[in-house]
């Protein structure tokens, strides 16, 4: 059976609860976890351990939070004070938790669905997703990684453009894939609307809803935008739910053309 799951952000209580709901088997289960594993919940580090136990079980995309994580151990951003990051770093597998982490994935595509953090470009189709998701997993993994966090963050620039120099193209590439919500009618990122789609500004839309969209009919998961909530239409799952704010803890079945929602609640974490 293989499962889709929305934001953990360190909530192991309810991914532990999750997975003895669904009755979830390493040997026979697949679990795909939508990135954001880590902070502003109680214990990001029990995440990773659990997560890391389910070996090839569980498939683990990154998301904005994860990102962060790394460029604080690796002295590129500071601490910020909602952070609850401590466990990690501190403990005294700080390296392998980290290691592994940089290890993952930024977009899968497998049993039909595309798999991403945040969104997708409205300029890319699923082959270009997967090739930038793919220079920036190297990146990621590779021995400059240092060097490449400390050209990762910042805004510039908001629209894609294939001539785009290496540093350009992967920062856009990051921001597409685990921070983007809506886009301006040249299929510009904005990042400065958090909240949900009735409360958009003129000009904005989700970016799945970016007219000429070149993956549109394509099946995308995503999660990130808990203000948008759970969305499920024929192409399209949004499956941050809320659950480091209290809300609930989200997960698809997908295995045999079903679409069965399993969910839990997450109490106040904070």
């Amino acid at each position: 059976m293989h499962y889709l799951l929305g934001d953990l952000q360190g909530c192991g209580g309810a991914l532990d609860r999750l997975l003895a709901l669904i009755d979830f088997s390493p040997s026979r289960d697949r679990l795909y976890v939508l990135g954001d594993l880590v902070n502003r919940g109680p214990s990001s580090l029990a995440v990773l351990e659990r997560l890391h136990g389910l070996g090839d079980a569980a498939t683990c995309l990154l998301g904005n939070h994860d990102l962060h994580l790394l460029a604080v151990a690796h002295g590129v951003r500071p601490e910020h004070r909602s952070d609850t990051l401590r466990g990690i770093l501190e403990s005294p597998r700080r390296a392998h938790w980290l290691d592994w982490l940089r290890t993952r994935r930024l977009a899968v595509h497998e049993h039909g669905w595309l798999m991403v953090h945040a969104g997708v470009a409205p300029q890319w189709d699923v082959a270009l997703t997967l090739e930038l998701a793919g220079e920036l997993e190297r990146a990621l993994a590779g021995p400059d990684l240092h060097e490449f966090l400390q050209q990762m963050f910042g805004n510039e620039p908001t629209l894609w453009d294939p001539a785009l120099a290496r540093h350009d193209r992967l920062r856009f590439a990051v921001n597409a894939l685990t921070r983007m919500r809506f886009v301006d009618a040249r299929g510009a990122l904005d990042f400065k609307v958090k909240a949900g789609v009735d409360q958009a500004p003129a000009g904005l839309v989700p970016w799945f809803d970016a007219p000429g969209r070149l993956t549109a009919g394509q099946p995308i998961a995503f999660g990130h935008w808990s203000a948008l909530g759970l969305v499920q239409r024929d192409d399209l799952l949004a499956l941050d739910t809320g659950c480091v704010w209290g809300g609930r803890l989200s997960a698809v079945r997908i295995d045999g053309g079903r679409r069965e929602l399993i969910q839990v609640e997450c109490g106040p974490t904070r």
